[in-house]
C-alpha cells in the first residue's frame, strides 16, 4: 500500500500521471490512490488538467453515450 508521500514523489517524478497509472505503479487500489488525489488538491499540492472536449481527434466524444468517458484527466503537483 502507497503512501501520500509516494504518490507525491511519482507525481514530482513523472510531471503528469492518470490515477490509473499511479494505482499500477505503486500496486495500491484505484479507490485509495483517488482519495489521496483529493486530498493533495484539498491540500493545494496537486491539481487535476482535463483534456478540452474539443481537443477530441475521432469527433465521437460530442456523442459518447458514456459521457465523455474517452477524455482524460491527469495530475500535476504545484
Amino acid at each position: 500500500m502507497a503512501s501520500m508521500i509516494q504518490v507525491r514523489d511519482l507525481l514530482a517524478l513523472q510531471g503528469r500521471m492518470e490515477a490509473r497509472q499511479l494505482s499500477l505503479s505503486l500496486h495500491t487500489p484505484q479507490p485509495m490512490i483517488d482519495a489521496m488525489l483529493e486530498r493533495l488538491e484539498a491540500m493545494g499540492k496537486a491539481f487535476r488538467v482535463q483534456e478540452d472536449k474539443d481537443d477530441c481527434l475521432s469527433g465521437s466524444c460530442k456523442s459518447c453515450p458514456e459521457g465523455k468517458a474517452c477524455l482524460r484527466e491527469w495530475w500535476v503537483l504545484r
